[in-house]
């Protein structure tokens, strides 16, 4: 495995390396690359992604292809497996607990290759200017016709219900590409473990004051082209439903103060 390293690389910067001598993790980022069942475009993915020249942990959500041999195969890879697929949200929080081993900030790239890494730095110089934040990429030109109507309308729905929940105006809520600062994450409390935990955590983002920025990216839907998606239109429908329901209840009726004590309370749901 690959050693934790004392900066971050002036390859994904677009400004001078800041100074870490203290020991100090403040600056510190790894790549996590949650995967399920991606065997078509992990080995690529994670490729590009070592070479941002960060550590990169890759989580196998309980993949029943061939995922797990061909990650196995990268060397330099930190790869953690899930017995059974818990979703992408446990996948996310495994990887963000071993990323704090050595970093506190996680960029997160997902694996069906609609993303391309080496555009990391710009969500990296947007994560190192003012305060600490989510930095979201912004995809463009996701109206297009070459786009899925269902990434379409997932994106519609989902950005009116962060807003509706307390987290903001967002322009692309369903974004994976992202930077997280870790202790800012584990501390607020986001319970769902499936595709809802990125939007959830933009809800509760909002309810503390972290802020989020966006970062325009490019995306790669190619006509015709093999795409892994997990999406399932009903189930997931009403799973949104349920965790945006459970938010707005959260935030209109229960008190600020008892919110705050449920995030601290230890998390015995099954996923959601």
């Amino acid at each position: 495995m690959p050693n934790g390293y004392d900066q971050i690389p002036a390859s994904l910067l677009s400004g001078p390396v800041p100074d870490r001598k203290d020991g100090s993790t403040r600056g510190r980022f790894a790549v996590v690359i949650p995967v399920y069942n991606h065997a078509l475009n992990v080995e690529t993915v994670a490729r590009q992604a070592l070479k941002l020249g960060v550590p990169v942990v890759v989580v196998d959500d309980g993949s029943t292809d061939q995922t797990t041999d061909i990650v196995r195969r990268i060397p330099g890879l930190y790869f953690l497996r899930h017995a059974v697929n818990a979703g992408k949200g446990a996948a996310l929080l495994t990887g963000f607990e071993a990323a704090a081993a050595f970093a506190d900030w996680a960029i997160t790239i997902d694996a069906d290759g609609q993303h391309r890494p080496e555009e990391a730095a710009q969500l990296v110089a947007a994560a190192l200017e003012g305060p600490r934040a989510i930095v979201v990429g912004q995809r463009q030109g996701m109206l297009g016709r070459h786009v899925p109507w269902t990434s379409r309308f997932g994106r519609g729905f989902s950005n009116f219900w962060v807003r509706a929940a307390g987290g903001g105006r967002r322009t692309d809520s369903q974004s994976g590409f992202r930077i997280y600062p870790l202790p800012e994450v584990f501390a607020l409390g986001v319970k769902a473990r499936r595709f809802q935990f990125e939007v959830e955590v933009l809800a509760k983002a909002g309810w503390q004051g972290l802020p989020i920025k966006e970062v325009p990216i490019s995306v790669d839907y190619h006509p015709g082209a093999p795409r892994i998606s997990h999406f399932r239109p009903f189930v997931d429908f009403c799973r949104n439903s349920g965790t945006f329901s459970r938010l707005i209840f959260q935030r209109i009726l229960v008190p600020r103060a008892v919110r705050r004590r449920w995030q601290k309370m230890p998390d015995n749901t099954p996923p959601a």
